[in-house]
C-alpha cells in the first residue's frame, strides 16, 4: 500500500510539475472538509475487496501496480492528457510511442506499429479487425484454451471462426489444427503464449512450419505471458516458442498484468508498418494544431488515458526490459514459485496436479474417488483457506484434458474443479510454504 515516502516523493514531483507551467493547476475552490468526508467513504467502501496486494492472495491475475506505476499515473493525472491526438497529450504520446518501441525490441522487433489501449480486448480486437481487412473472407481460429474473447471480437469484427483442440497440456494440438487447415479458409491462427486458464503456451515453432505450407497469419495473444520472453529459466520447450515471437505478424500484451500497471494498459503491436493504411480516416474537427503522425491515427480507440503511458514509460525506466535484469528476475522468481507449489504437490500423496507449470500458474486439486467428490474437495478448500487469509482461484477442467494419472478417478461428469494459483508476484516465492500449510490445514 501507499506509504508517507511515497506520498512526500509525488508531493515534491507535484510542485514541480506545477512550476513547469506558472501557476497552480488545480482550482483553489475546493472544499476540503467535503472532499475527505467522501474519500473516507471511498476507503470504507473499498476496504470490500480481496487483498489483491497481499503475497497470501494466489488467486486470479490481480496484484497491485508498482509504487513508480502509481505515482506516475497520479502525478500525469493532474493534467490527464489524452494520447488520441498530439494536441491533447503531446508529452504522453511521445513516452507512449518510446514504451511500444522497447516492447517491440523485446519481442526483436526494430521495426513496428503498435500503440497502447485500454486492455486485452481491445488489443485482440485491433489484431483481428486487421485480419478481417488482409482476409476479409477467410475465418480465424484458436485453440479451445485460448481467451473466450477472440471468438466473441471474430464475431463484432464479421470473421468466422473455429477452436481447436488441445493436448494434455492445455496447448493447442497440431493434428486438430492442420485438420482444420485442410478443411477449412483459415486466414489468422491465434496462438496463445500463457493461457489465462493453466498458463499453457501454445507450440509457437511448430504453428510456424504449418505457417509455411498454408499460407496463414499468426496473431500472438501474450497478453498474459508476454513478459516471459525476458525469463531464462524456463523449460527449453517453452523457451523456445518465445525464443520465436519474432516471426508472428501480431503480438498483444498487458502491461497491467506481468508489467506493474494499472487497470486499463493492453498493447497491440504489428511487425508490417504497412497495417497502418487500415486505420485512415477523416475527421475534419478533431485536432488541427500538428502536423505530425499522432496515435489516433494508428488506432480504433479514440480518446485514451495518456496517464497510462506515463505509467509505463516511467516503470520501464526505473525497471528496464532486459534478460537478466531486476524486471526479468522478478518474472523467473514468479516461474521457480510455481514450481515450488507443484513439487509441493506432486510429493503430496493427498493431491493431484494437472500438469506442471510452463510460467507461473498452478492447477490442482485434492484427490478424491470421482470428478464430483474432487470438485466438492476443491471448492471446500478455495472457501476454507480464504477464511484462514490465503486466497486462491477455481477453474473447470474438461475431462479430455486429464493425463493419465487420473485414470483412477471416476469420471462420473463432464469436468473437473480444481484449485488454481497466479503465482505473479515475485514475493510469492517465499510464501509458498506458508499457503501450502495453510491449504493443508485446511483439507483435513
Amino acid at each position: 500500500m501507499q506509504g508517507q515516502k511515497e506520498l512526500e516523493i509525488l508531493g515534491a514531483t507535484l510542485e514541480k510539475l506545477q512550476r513547469n507551467f506558472g501557476y497552480p493547476i488545480h482550482e483553489t475552490d475546493i472544499n476540503y472538509n467535503s472532499l475527505e468526508k467522501v474519500l473516507s467513504d471511498v476507503a470504507n467502501k473499498m476496504g470490500d475487496n480481496y487483498p489483491y496486494f497481499d503475497p497470501n492472495y494466489a488467486g486470479q491475475m490481480l496484484k497491485p501496480p508498482h509504487p513508480i506505476a502509481r505515482m506516475a499515473y497520479t502525478l500525469a493525472m493532474h493534467i490527464n492528457p489524452n494520447n488520441h491526438a498530439l494536441d491533447g497529450g503531446r508529452a504522453s504520446s511521445a513516452m507512449e510511442k518510446e514504451a511500444v518501441a522497447d516492447i517491440a525490441k523485446m519481442f526483436g522487433w526494430d521495426e513496428h506499429i503498435g500503440h497502447l489501449t485500454g486492455g486485452g480486448t481491445m488489443a485482440n480486437m485491433e489484431a483481428l479487425w486487421i485480419a478481417r481487412k488482409i482476409h476479409p473472407d477467410k475465418i480465424v481460429v484458436a485453440s479451445e484454451m485460448a481467451h473466450y474473447t477472440h471468438e466473441r471480437i471474430s464475431e463484432v469484427v464479421g470473421l468466422g471462426f473455429s477452436k481447436v483442440s488441445c493436448d494434455q497440456l492445455g496447448r493447442m494440438d497440431l493434428e486438430a489444427l492442420e485438420d482444420l487447415l485442410k478443411t477449412k479458409n483459415v486466414g489468422t491462427v491465434v496462438a496463445t503464449l500463457g493461457t489465462t486458464g493453466t498458463g499453457s503456451v501454445d507450440p509457437l515453432t511448430k504453428i510456424l512450419a504449418l505457417q509455411k505450407k498454408y499460407h496463414f497469419r499468426i496473431h500472438v495473444d501474450a497478453a498474459y505471458g508476454g513478459y516471459f520472453k525476458l525469463a531464462e529459466n524456463l523449460d527449453p520447450e517453452t523457451a523456445d516458442q518465445y525464443a520465436n515471437i519474432h516471426h508472428a505478424d501480431s503480438i498483444v500484451i498487458d502491461p497491467h498484468k506481468h508489467g506493474l500497471q494499472p487497470y486499463g494498459c493492453g498493447c497491440i503491436i504489428f511487425k508490417d508498418a504497412l497495417v497502418g493504411g487500415y486505420y485512415q480516416h477523416d475527421s475534419p474537427y478533431t485536432y488541427f494544431s500538428s502536423a505530425e503522425l499522432h496515435l489516433g491515427e494508428i488506432s480504433l480507440e479514440c480518446s485514451r488515458a495518456g496517464a497510462a503511458a506515463v505509467a509505463l514509460w516511467a516503470t520501464m525506466k526505473y525497471f528496464p526490459i532486459i534478460p537478466k535484469g531486476e524486471f526479468a528476475q522478478g518474472l523467473e522468481k514468479c516461474h521457480e514459485a510455481a514450481l515450488k507449489l507443484y513439487n509441493l504437490i506432486e510429493n503430496d500423496e493427498t493431491s493431484i496436479s494437472l500438469f506442471k507449470p510452463e510460467i507461473d500458474i498452478v492447477v490442482w486439486a485434492p484427490k478424491g474417488d470421482s470428478l464430483s467428490s474432487i470438485s466438492n474437495k476443491s471448492s471446500d478448500v478455495f472457501e476454507k483457506a480464504a477464511k484462514k487469509g490465503v486466497h486462491l482461484a477455481l477453474i473447470k477442467i474438461p475431462v479430455k484434458l486429464l493425463s493419465s494419472s487420473w485414470n483412477d478417478v471416476e469420471k462420473d461428469q463432464d469436468y473437473v474443479t480444481c484449485l488454481r494459483s497466479c503465482l505473479m508476484k515475485h514475493e510469492h516465492f517465499d510464501w509458498v510454504d506458508h499457503i501450502w500449510k495453510t491449504i493443508k490445514d485446511v483439507s483435513h
